[in-house]
Parts: structure tokens; sequence; C-alpha cells
């Protein structure tokens, strides 16, 4: 899957794959991202149909929830299956 293949948005899928939800914030300390590559990202994940995006507030503060949508499980569990695969006929 090209669209998980690249690094940055591996490690991303893998991150939401471990969690119900996580905010913004979170996924750049973990991810070690930028600002602007993990909202570009993220965005191609979206437009994908892998992650599902919730804008919203806390009180006055902007607060983005994601979490992985089922077609990005899948696909992401599709992928880590292949890579097995390839790893155990090497």
């Amino acid at each position: 899957d090209r669209v998980i293949h690249e690094p940055a948005r591996l490690r991303l899928m893998a991150l939401l794959a471990g969690v119900e939800e996580a905010d913004f914030l979170w996924l750049q300390r973990e991810s070690g991202l930028t600002k602007g590559n993990l909202s570009s990202h993220l965005a191609k994940l979206e437009e994908a149909g892998y992650v599902d995006v919730r804008k919203m507030f806390r009180g006055k503060i902007p607060l983005t929830v994601l979490r992985l949508a089922r077609p990005g499980r899948k696909a992401f569990d599709d992928y880590k299956r292949t890579l097995r695969g390839l790893l155990a006929s090497s």
C-alpha cells in the first residue's frame, strides 16, 4: 500500500493502531514530526479514508482528535500481513 508505505505515514498508522484515539499534539510528540509534516501526512491518510479527523474546542482551545477508520485498520493489518510474508520468504 503506497499510502502507508511512506515511513512517516507508517509510523502514524502504527501509533494510531495502538490507541483508540489520539490528539494532534500527542501524535506530534510521539512521531517526532513537525506540525506541517504531520498535517500533510494526516491529510493524505484522511484522503485515503484511513484516518478519521475530528476538530473541536476544549474550552477556547482548538483540539484535533484522530483515530484509525475501519478501512485504515484493515489496510494496516493487510500491510503488516504482506510485510511478514515478504520477510518470512527471504
